[in-house]
């Protein structure tokens, strides 16, 4: 993409944002790699590196609580890369530009399909994390969210203060249900949004995948800002190929202008 094509897209992106009446983000683990925060899938990922994690994940869990909890205990002491890359991490200009989007009142929501907690270190309110957050513990009965702590072997698997149910960490596992709240609150923000910004996300994985297609099946427009393409690609109408660091703070300045 040359310097002036890449000023195009962006003066259409900002314009789209500008004039819209509820505009949505959809974030994936592009925006965090620019964090640190390697990716899972892909050239370089760590699955692509050492394979997929086993997929019946929740249900090892419900099967022995108390045996989950005692190896991540045992896993304090020898963090996996993942863990220390994304404790490491720290909001990267993407970031912050969906923050100042929000800030301006142009953003009215972020649909994020990352677990780092990064969204909100960088000022962002109005998050929904399909995933969940690795900063917090929810019950599996009520659906309670709490800070995660550290907890003794003698403490596992802790119970919910509310329900008295079992709790795990926030981040949904594979063979989880995601969280009732969270995608009924998705399905609602992907049902007012008229503009979406598409970001960082390969457009692969559901629910989220379905999100876009939903906003262009009711007339709305597709921002997309990603290193490569997407299925997504074809029906965007602006296309923004590069780091979202570099090029969501562009889209900020243009709005800013345009709303001045």
């Amino acid at each position: 993409m040359t310097a002036r094509s890449v000023e195009a897209e962006v003066l259409r992106a900002a314009e789209l944002l500008a004039g819209a009446r509820h505009a949505l983000a959809l974030a994936g683990a592009g925006l965090s790699r620019e964090s640190g925060i390697p990716t899972f899938r892909g050239e370089g990922g760590l699955w692509t590196r050492f394979g997929e994690p086993p997929m019946n994940q929740y249900e090892r869990f419900s099967a022995d609580p108390r045996g989950w909890w005692l190896q991540r205990l045992q896993e304090r002491a020898r963090p996996s890369e993942f863990t220390e890359a994304i404790s490491a991490a720290r909001p990267n200009p993407g970031h912050l530009a969906l923050a100042a989007l929000e800030q301006l009142g142009v953003l009215k929501h972020i649909i994020t399909q990352n677990v780092d907690n990064l969204h909100q270190q960088a000022g962002s309110v109005a998050v929904t994390e399909i995933h969940g957050n690795r900063t917090l513990l929810r019950c599996i009965g009520c659906g309670r969210r709490e800070p995660a702590r550290e907890l003794t072997e003698e403490e596992v698997p802790p119970l919910c203060a509310v329900c008295g149910d079992i709790v795990k960490s926030d981040t949904v596992m594979f063979g989880e249900p995601i969280p009732v709240q969270a995608l009924r609150t998705c399905e609602q923000q992907a049902q007012w949004c008229d503009v979406m910004i598409v970001v960082g996300t390969s457009g692969t994985v559901y629910p989220a995948a379905g999100y876009p297609l939903q906003v262009l099946r009711a007339g709305g427009a597709l921002i997309e800002v990603n290193v490569e393409e997407t299925p997504f690609t074809p029906y965007a109408a602006a296309v923004l190929h590069g780091p979202s660091g570099e090029l969501l703070p562009k889209v900020v300045e243009r709005v800013r202008a345009a709303l001045a």
